[in-house]
């Protein structure tokens, strides 16, 4: 099959998953949440206020119109206006994914360079010490909570010794760097520890396969094998692993930049959710759902790259 061809057919499941989310996005904020328009009148709002409220926003409509409405926004990439700030939701979500993706981007790619190179030397080292006091160094990271991780971080490295900014983004490269340094750190201790343990196993899996034992069988010394073989085996589930990060740590970073006062799409998520502003947490729940189907396209694409064959179907 053709890529295009293949490309196509996968995308065209967006449809099916989007018809899902839209029906759990409509049930989740009018089953669950309630009427929004006292969060955003507040509590000393009048019955006609409210009762305004609701026809401006289209929520007097009937429920099948309401799901309707949805379809088409989720379809059209059109969210409309966010109901706190009044700005266009689309430009909004944009500047903030931008500044996570500051945050986010070099996260990631210090992360597995870090648990792949830690995965690699417990495997060679396996059993002894060395491989002992890796895995337990993962599993004490793992132990922490991320509240701990900030906490500690702010107050030792930015409030006493100085060396970070504590709070706070500026737009640009580099004029970023002292705000995202910090918080990229934090994120880094938060998941080494994880995706060491997950590297070192795939890794130790693969070191038992029948290839590994024919190469040491004719000679080669371990480390050749390991950096030469095993390390070109393993690159799909590194790579699956890798790419599907992306998109979660987008939302996943929503702690921290809530603590470092980063104006990014973890932000935006706590604000819509904190505002009841429905069409925004809509606009970001469908588009996770778009691009998580993106990722897995580009994740299968890449497969045929580092394994020819494999073979797209």
């Amino acid at each position: 099959m053709g890529i295009y061809n293949y490309i196509i057919r996968r995308l065209l499941y967006v449809i099916p998953i989007l018809l899902g989310v839209c029906l759990l996005v409509f049930l989740m904020f009018n089953i669950v949440a309630g009427d929004p328009t006292a969060v955003l009148l507040g509590k000393h709002a009048t019955a006609k206020q409210m009762a305004e409220l609701r026809h401006e926003l289209g929520l007097d409509k009937h429920w099948f119109m309401q799901y309707i409405d949805i379809v088409k926004s989720a379809f059209s990439l059109d969210f409309g206006r966010s109901w706190a700030s009044r700005q266009q939701i689309i430009p909004m979500i944009k500047a903030g994914t931008c500044v996570s993706l500051t945050l986010v981007v070099p996260s990631i790619l210090i992360t597995n360079a870090l648990a792949i190179s830690m995965a690699l030397v417990a495997a060679f080292f396996r059993g002894r010490a060395l491989d002992r006091g890796l895995v337990l160094l993962s599993i004490i990271m793992m132990s922490i909570s991320g509240l701990a991780y900030i906490l500690f971080s702010q107050w030792f490295f930015a409030y006493k010794l100085g060396w970070f900014e504590i709070a706070g983004y500026e737009h640009g490269f580099p004029a970023c760097i002292p705000y995202i340094a910090l918080p990229c750190f934090i994120l880094v201790l938060l998941s080494v520890g994880s995706d060491l343990r997950f590297y070192r196993t795939v890794i130790l899996d693969e070191m038992y396969q029948d290839y590994v034992r024919t190469a040491r069988a004719k000679g080669l010394p371990e480390g050749l094998v390991l950096f030469k073989h095993v390390l070109k085996n393993v690159m799909i589930p590194i790579i699956t692993n890798l790419i599907t990060q992306l998109p979660s740590w987008l939302l996943g970073t929503l702690l921290v930049e809530s603590f470092f006062g980063i104006p990014g799409l973890g932000g935006i998520t706590i604000n819509a959710i904190n505002n009841a502003d429905f069409p925004v947490i809509k606009a970001i729940t469908i588009l996770s759902a778009i691009f998580y189907v993106i990722f897995n396209v580009i994740t299968d694409i890449l497969y045929t790259v580092v394994d020819p064959r494999i073979k797209l179907s």
